[in-house]
């Protein structure tokens, strides 16, 4: 057995043996009008990942063949009765082509990090051609923009990740985080309460997020949304020492409207 094939059955399994892999699913699509209209099968391709409580997460496969777009999530037996699994498309062209993706991302990463921002450039780019919705390369796109200064490329890149719902999920809170961090570092002030903002319609009762929301309002000048923003935060974590110090220099200073500070909750 090769190492690759070692690999790939490695990845299909963990230790309770949880489908993980590419499977299809087959529609009836028209095409053409009138007399020439013509009813045709369409094969679609979807990456396949067994969750918890009998659900499996599927996600299609762009013409990279890499999985991309948004996730939904399905029942088990109902995976198993509509769907067809494609081993031998997964082993021998799915795979490989999803790990040379990361590979590519990961030169990237390490590239940024040492400072190397137009070979950082190159591969990012290189990945985003494979799967332009891939959330590790735009945010490392975008970090690698913003950290040399250049806010037109990384305002594109901004653009792009607040439509993407992937963006926001917990496990790419770090990216998150640092793109947030660097937006206001950038003086991107706007951006910075749009993407903020953003996150709060995808992730509820993170009181980081309320009290980054209100210092990139703070930034902005928006003094009464500031300290709503900040109250919500202390709403949910009443320990919050930053959001409380951050209350007493905003009336300690006169900056808070009395119709806020009247209002209740």
């Amino acid at each position: 057995m090769s190492s690759r094939e070692s690999d790939i059955i490695s990845d299909l399994k963990d230790e309770k043996s949880r489908i993980q892999g590419v499977f299809s699913s087959q529609s009836l699509v028209k095409v053409g009008t009138g007399s020439t209209q013509k009813k045709t099968i369409q094969k679609t391709y979807w990456f396949v990942k067994e969750l918890d409580d009998d659900q499996v997460e599927i996600q299609p496969l762009n013409i990279n063949y890499v999985p991309s777009g948004p996730k939904s999530q399905i029942p088990k037996d109902e995976l198993l009765e509509k769907f067809s699994p494609e081993p031998e498309f997964y082993t021998y062209t799915v795979y490989p082509k999803m790990r040379e993706l990361n590979k590519t991302v990961a030169r990237a990463d390490r590239h940024r990090q040492k400072g190397e921002s137009y070979s950082a450039e190159y591969e990012y780019s290189n990945a985003l051609k494979v799967d332009e919705e891939n959330i590790r390369a735009n945010f490392g796109l975008g970090l690698t923009y913003l950290e040399r200064g250049d806010k037109d490329k990384a305002n594109n890149i901004f653009e792009r990740l607040v439509k993407l719902d992937a963006a926001f999920e917990k496990e790419h809170k770090h990216l998150f985080n640092d793109f947030g961090i660097n937006l206001r570092k950038q003086e991107m002030y706007e951006q910075a309460l749009k993407y903020y903002s953003r996150a709060l319609e995808l992730v509820e009762n993170d009181e980081n997020l309320y009290y980054n929301v209100a210092r990139a309002s703070f930034a902005f000048k928006k003094y009464d949304q500031c300290f709503e923003h900040l109250k919500k935060a202390l709403e949910i974590n009443p320990e919050f020492e930053e959001a409380k110090k951050f209350i007493i220099y905003l009336t300690k200073n006169k900056l808070v409207s009395n119709k806020s500070l009247n209002a209740k909750g």
